[in-house]
């Protein structure tokens, strides 16, 4: 094998043969370059194309032109000594393949020529090393290593080149012999028939229809892609002016969030008018509630001495305390001066007791009536900052109308309808600090601004009128639930007085107008509904518990209608039917039951019915029976069917029986008739019979026949 010689790497000294050296000519184009002739043991490759290592040092200075490339001359900057040409020739080596790949580009056309002249080239190649050694007598020891390691390099070169070819008929040899592949006749094989070919054919067509109904179910859900993707596409095309849409969308964008911005910053000044108008109405609501149990509680105790002093017969003057004197006489006053005035408007058929006692004083109004003003002032200020497109509704419904009309796709999509009444609600708010629902004269809801805005908005949508989900549709009925009912449910649990007939009418009429008339989407105001009714039930139990007191004297002290006592007893009564028709004005709104339950089961079973025995039979009780009669709902008796009355009217049958047999045998018989009437438009239709019947009263019976 051939060694490579050792080389040591010094600095080269630069002298003047550098420039010498530099100027000769290079070999001509063609012309083999000079090597040392390979030795005869060199020639042939070892047999299976055993590999020859390449040479270590890179290959330097290429001329890629002709076919017997050569290496270019690198000019070496000092002498060259003379060189042995025996010291030169190195042995066999073998040459690493990838070194022929690495040169094998470039030598393909090399490798046959140089095959044909190698003796040539040794001959050629003495005569240079000869004048090498001659020209170069005076080099270094280091310019004879770099040549040496050149030379032995291009020989080196020279034998991979050959090795390669060799390597190469003896690879496509034994491929050819790998290709065949014996067949193993040891290896059995399962039993095979027709039933399990077929079996295994079945499962391979179910399976393979499977993967085919798959496919059409893709191919299918593709189709509905690219339908979807070109319905899409010519949408756009067929849009408007893109820069236009950009343009209006940013638009609405800043809008909006000024629009929110302003709203979220006046919301707390809202917030605290909406608390101080509340905190002044229930002020004044608690004064009259403690002022009429203080009155009651203070003239229930005046009267309970005055009859005990009375049965002892003594001549002691009654004591009563100053707080007690003051509020007596100024409930007097009161009394008189509401005498005065119903005798002003010639209305002779009231009865005492049945007056809402809400008079405020001189002094009391007039506060009241400053405070409401400092808070509607502040109430105006609100807004007076603002501009008109951000705080009056009308013009924030026609910025959304202009979306819905000019791009209604991304309006829906946006669920914009579901939004508004949020947006909506601060402002309608305001609007309503200074309504107050339990006035007679309070503005209906119809009538306000905001009210006729959303309706307006809600009939120009160009939504498909026959969705009954329609977003747009839902507005009002959002705007009720979120806004108006739990404003309504405020003053029924705080401020309303169940005794007072205007608040219950005004009150009723607000809620029948939301409840009924604009519950057009059941499912979003069921819940808000049952919440208000809840509060007006409680509210109205709370008031039967705690303001209404009939009290008992014996009949010596109430035979004179002119007694305190009996004056009392009159007026009591006559407030406690009151709340019984308040309640029961609720008919259609609340359950059936519920208001028999109150109306019935509470106020005339409990209150009432225990009060007219303790009365002198006459034409005052039949009064007071028809006008119980007079309030009860006609619709529990609409049935012509019945002849028997309702379960919790039995008490109130069986009084009216015994006043109808008292009266029988008295001066007042024709008022048996009036009762008979009773008893038949209660729909007690058996007891008027029998009651005829046994008392031989045989001349009533066309009043029967003619109901």
């Amino acid at each position: 094998m051939a060694h490579r010689p050792k080389r040591t790497f010094r600095l080269r000294r630069a002298d003047s043969s550098d420039s010498e050296g530099a100027e000769e000519p290079s070999a001509e184009p063609g012309a083999p370059a000079k090597q040392a002739a390979p030795s005869p043991e060199e020639e042939d490759p070892p047999p299976g194309g055993g590999r020859a290592e390449a040479a270590e040092r890179p290959l330097r200075g290429w001329n890629p032109r002709g076919r017997g490339r050569g290496r270019g001359r690198v000019w070496a900057s000092s002498r060259r000594p003379r060189v042995d040409r025996g010291s030169v020739v190195p042995e066999s080596r073998t040459v690493d393949l990838s070194t022929d790949e690495e040169y094998g580009t470039h030598h393909a056309s090399e490798s046959v020529g140089n095959q044909s002249s190698s003796s040539d080239s040794s001959s050629s190649l003495d005569k240079d090393f000869s004048s090498l050694a001659i020209r170069n007598e005076e080099t270094s020891e280091e310019s004879q290593e770099d040549e040496n390691q050149d030379i032995w390099e291009q020989h080196q070169m020279r034998k991979a080149v050959k090795i390669t070819e060799g390597r190469d008929i003896n690879l496509s040899h034994n491929s050819e012999f790998q290709t065949v592949k014996k067949f193993d006749t040891s290896i059995s094989f399962p039993p095979v028939n027709l039933e399990i070919i077929k079996k295994q054919l079945n499962t391979r067509l179910t399976l393979l229809q499977d993967t085919h109904r798959s496919h059409l179910r893709e191919y299918e859900k593709y189709i509905e892609d690219v339908k979807s993707s070109e319905s899409a596409v010519q949408n756009l095309e067929n849009s408007s002016n893109q820069a236009q849409s950009f343009k209006f969308y940013k638009s609405m964008k800043i809008y909006v969030e000024n629009l929110i911005d302003c709203l979220n910053e006046k919301i707390i000044s809202i917030q605290e008018i909406e608390s101080s108008m509340h905190a002044l109405l229930l002020k004044q609501a608690m004064t009259f509630m403690k002022r009429r149990q203080d009155e009651l509680k203070h003239e229930s105790t005046y009267l309970q001495q005055l009859s005990r002093k009375a049965e002892t017969s003594t001549n002691e003057s009654l004591v009563i305390d100053e707080n007690t004197q003051r509020i007596l006489e100024e409930l007097e006053s009161r009394r008189v001066r509401r005498r005065q005035a119903r005798a002003l408007s010639e209305n002779c058929d009231h009865q005492e007791g049945t007056s809402s006692d809400d008079e405020l004083s001189s002094v009391d109004m007039i506060d009241f009536q400053k405070s409401q003003g400092d808070i509607l002032q502040d109430h105006k200020k609100i807004f007076e900052d603002v501009h008109d497109d951000f705080c009056n509704i009308q013009n924030i419904l026609l910025k959304f109308q202009q979306w819905r009309e000019k791009f209604p796709n991304s309006y829906y999509e946006a669920f914009i309808g579901f939004c508004i009444p949020k947006l909506l609600n601060p402002l309608i708010r305001v609007q309503l600090i200074d309504w107050n629902p339990l006035k007679f004269d309070s503005i209906g809801l119809k009538q306000m601004s905001w009210f006729t805005s959303i309706e307006e908005f809600m009939a120009n949508s160009v939504e498909d009128s026959e969705k009954e989900d329609s977003s747009d549709k839902k507005i009002l009925s959002t705007v009720i639930k979120k806004t108006i009912i739990p404003r309504l449910a405020d003053f029924v649990e705080f401020i309303w007085d169940p005794l007072s007939t205007s608040q219950t009418t005004s009150l009723i009429t607000h809620c029948r107008m939301i409840l009924e008339e604009h519950s057009t989407c059941e499912s979003e105001v069921s819940k808000g509904k049952q919440d208000l009714l809840k509060s007006i039930v409680s509210r109205m139990k709370k008031a039967i518990e705690d303001d209404v007191f009939i009290p008992l004297y014996p009949k010596s002290a109430v035979e004179n209608k002119a007694s305190p006592q009996s004056k009392f007893q009159e007026r009591q009564f006559w407030s406690a039917l009151k709340l019984f028709h308040n309640v029961l004005l609720w008919n259609g709104l609340l359950p059936d039951d519920t208001l028999q339950e109150l109306g019935l089961g509470k106020l005339l079973n409990r209150y009432l019915l225990i009060s007219l025995p303790n009365a002198m039979p006459g034409p005052e009780v039949v009064k007071k029976c028809n006008q119980i009669t007079a309030y009860l709902p006609e619709k529990w008796f609409a049935n012509s069917a019945m002849r028997t009355s309702i379960p919790q009217l039995e008490n109130f049958i069986q009084f009216l029986l015994q006043s109808a047999y008292t009266l029988s045998k008295s001066e007042f018989r024709d008022e048996v008739k009036e009762i008979i009437l009773i008893l038949v438009k209660i729909r007690a239709m058996n007891q008027a019979e029998s009651f005829i019947k046994e008392y031989h009263l045989d001349h009533l019976k066309s009043v029967i026949n003619e109901v």
